[in-house]
């Protein structure tokens, strides 16, 4: 009798101790759901194992995009990729905007609109053509604002060069491309987003 209530006590005991587990990983599951619910716009992942995006919808589209150095606080030349595919009408204006979070400050002198040759495992990416165009910044620098002197034509890959420092917060950073076609209308389309992803120094 004495093994058998032993033997019960000993099994209640794994059940509770089981149970507890359960509840536990319950708690902090809900608590890591709250906590990415409450988390600021910028969201720390590393590309193909996780992601977050500001706006999650079916309508997202990813853009391609090359950085020189993804490092805090070092200067990056940014390369963000427009290919044919991603544009349907010739474009009138270009407008990238940027998270308040991406505390940098840009320079409209060291940004450009250029024709692109998109790199692979051979060449880098880099701007063949600088595309005649007038670059505004945005008062509160969430925008940089492109007009270029004549439409650019849906055809070839084009894209945005910049060249600054990046910031000192790590994490993935939205940017959206937004694109007003010729016409009479003078609304602005949705192209696509790139995700930028700044990463601690290693050194």
């Amino acid at each position: 009798m004495l093994r058998h209530s032993l033997r019960g006590r000993s099994r209640a005991a794994r059940l509770g101790s089981a149970f507890a587990a359960a509840l536990a990983t319950t708690v902090l599951t809900t608590a890591a759901v709250d906590l990415l619910d409450q988390a600021p716009l910028r969201a720390q992942g590393t590309p193909g194992l996780m992601e977050f995006r500001w706006d999650n919808t079916r309508d997202y589209r990813k853009l391609y995009y090359f950085m020189t150095d993804t490092s805090r606080l070092k200067r990056s030349e940014y390369y963000l990729i427009l290919k044919p595919k991603d544009r349907k009408t010739a474009i009138l204006k270009l407008s990238v905007t940027i998270p308040p979070s991406f505390d940098v400050t840009i320079d409209p002198k060291r940004v450009k609109l250029c024709k692109m040759s998109e790199g692979g495992m051979l060449s880098r990416t880099r701007c063949l053509e600088e595309i005649p165009a007038t670059i505004e910044i945005a008062k509160d620098g969430q925008a940089i604002e492109i007009f270029p002197d004549t439409p650019v034509s849906d055809k070839g890959t084009i894209g945005v060069y910049m060249n600054i420092f990046n910031p000192f917060n790590i994490g993935m950073y939205q940017f959206n491309a937004l694109a007003q076609a010729p016409g009479d209308v003078p609304m602005a389309g949705y192209l696509g987003s790139w995700l930028i992803q700044i990463d601690p120094n290693f050194n």
